[in-house]
């Protein structure tokens, strides 16, 4: 099976601030294996949720989180792995009880890491998944 790309887009739009050119996309599906684009509070349509507030941030990034992996052909049972990326260890409470509330069950290796800025100002948190699709489907 060849790469399937989904949600393709460009920097320039995502970023209009900014000087950029890349053609990227949210999810790439890859034979059985799917790797998402980091989530944050932007929406699908590309408005920002949560100002200020990182567990609102981590709802609309999971709830995209879900909404993505369904669209390649997964769910949230098949996540493999997440980084979640925090702008203040402060955040890393309020952040991991709402990812933790979408994953129950799931039990992914997790790695977290503080860093000193995401792509905007207004994000605190972003998490990355990696995941799978059964041989039995989804």
């Amino acid at each position: 099976m060849a790469h399937q790309r989904f949600r393709t887009f460009n920097t320039r739009d995502m970023y209009p601030e900014q000087t950029l050119d890349n053609d990227l996309c949210m999810v790439v599906r890859a034979g059985n294996h799917v790797f998402m684009r980091g989530q944050t509070g932007f929406d699908l349509d590309g408005s920002f949720h949560g100002v200020g507030d990182p567990a609102a941030q981590a709802e609309m990034a999971m709830s995209c989180v879900k909404r993505l992996l369904e669209e390649a052909g997964s769910e949230l049972d098949h996540i493999c792995k997440i980084t979640i990326y925090l702008t203040d260890p402060r955040h890393r409470e309020p952040v991991y009880n709402v990812i933790g509330s979408w994953l129950k069950g799931v039990y992914p290796v997790s790695t977290g890491l503080v860093v000193q800025a995401l792509a905007r100002p207004e994000m605190l948190m972003e998490i990355d998944v990696d995941a799978v699709i059964p041989e039995d489907g989804p």
